[in-house]
């Protein structure tokens, strides 16, 4: 049985995608067979590159999935990908083009909260459902001016909250933050010094690097010489293991802590000697392998975790969210309705905003006023140990 046909029956399993599962018509109605097109704006290129290949890769082992279930009846999904190059200005011209295209039912976009934010506008006035995958609150607020932007990634307050949580348990005290200087790392600054005023954990410092900059030992060695206990590293996941490897170098002996944006592979590489007992929020898909399989949910993201790392050699936490995006949105056609063939994306938008899944990424939830799906209770506390993230504990 093939990784593919063996996901099928797992997803299948579950009492969300049942769901979704169509018939061969009722009462004589004849089946609709016309393709759903989604449409994909990814960095391919440029600073982002790893992600959106990351996305790109899950985007079609989900469709694949989808495709060979039978689950959307006589319907199949059709992907049409085009590289923003980690630009906004191209970004944006992906989405004029993607609109203007009448077979595209939604567009699903990459990790560049440039990007989403800056083309929020064009996709409200272009009445184009649009799922993005970047991180930053601007990306679906204020929901008035975002009705056809809806977002799946770790919420900064979540990150911050579970992050607080476990420093005040370990007793940490204080603490110095290195954070990507766009609008999710400065958002995540102020979630942190909100919730620290909560608590007895003090912030002595803070840094920012733009998501571009390929050298941290400034900033690394200003954080370090306020003699922090503890480093937060809010950036991508490859200038958090930078930050790592120099800290250690600098003989940083405290304790790690990563927000979910600096997630990345399962397995941790040449970094995994500095980053040995890091902390890390995230989801727990990443370590699925560590956890028993007790509900079809946790089953569907075991399935998901092997297909995954079965056909590229390695798994990488981000991916599920791009798989959710393209269920998110072959759901809400199905539920959608409409004169088979026709492509409805104000019906689409509707569903979309009620939408609720037990998602491969965890619980997801939108509603009229959060268009920002992923529920809090989707993150966990991992930690690195032997050159790969774990379930904590």
């Amino acid at each position: 049985m093939s990784p593919i046909r063996s996901a099928s029956i797992a997803v299948l399993a579950s009492a969300v995608l049942a769901t979704t599962l169509t018939g061969c018509g009722i009462g004589g109605e004849p089946q609709d067979t016309s393709p759903i097109v989604i449409a994909a704006d990814l960095e391919l290129s440029g600073a982002s590159a790893p992600i959106g290949k990351v996305y790109q890769r899950a985007l079609e082992l989900k469709v694949d999935q989808l495709n060979a279930s039978g689950a959307l009846g006589g319907r199949q999904i059709k992907l049409k990908v085009k590289d923003n190059r980690s630009d906004a200005a191209e970004s944006l011209r992906n989405i004029n083009d993607f609109s203007a295209d009448s077979e595209v039912s939604a567009v699903i976009m990459g990790s560049c909260n440039e990007c989403a934010v800056g083309a929020a506008r064009t996709i409200g006035d272009k009445r184009i459902p649009t799922i993005a995958l970047a991180s930053a609150g601007a990306v679906t607020e204020p929901v008035d001016q975002r009705r056809y932007v809806f977002k799946l990634a770790p919420n900064a307050a979540d990150s911050a909250a579970a992050l607080t949580t476990e420093l005040s348990r370990r007793q940490i005290r204080k603490v110095a933050v290195l954070h990507s200087a766009d609008g999710y790392g400065q958002e995540g600054l102020t979630a942190l010094r909100r919730d620290f005023g909560k608590t007895t954990v003090r912030l002595v410092g803070a840094e920012s690097v733009r998501t571009t900059d390929t050298e941290v030992s400034t900033q690394i060695t200003d954080l370090l010489a306020k003699k922090p206990q503890a480093l937060i590293l809010w950036t991508t996941p490859e200038q958090a293991t930078l930050a790592a490897t120099t800290a250690r170098q600098s003989k940083f002996g405290g304790s790690f802590f990563f927000d979910a944006s600096a997630a990345g592979d399962l397995f941790l590489g040449p970094s995994a000697r500095s980053t040995e007992q890091a902390t890390l929020i995230f989801t727990q898909t990443m370590v699925i392998d560590d956890v028993i399989a007790t509900t079809p949910a946790k089953a569907a993201r075991r399935q998901w975790f092997q297909d995954y790392t079965a056909r590229f050699g390695g798994y990488n936490g981000f991916s599920s969210f791009a798989a959710d995006a393209v269920q998110l949105i072959a759901d809400a056609e199905q539920r959608a309705g409409g004169e088979p063939g026709e492509v409805n994306r104000d019906a689409l938008r509707d569903v979309l905003e009620t939408a609720q899944l037990d998602g491969l990424s965890g619980p997801i939830r939108m509603t009229p006023d959060n268009h920002s799906g992923l529920m809090p209770q989707a993150l966990t506390t991992l930690v690195a140990r032997g050159g790969r993230w774990r379930l904590a504990g």
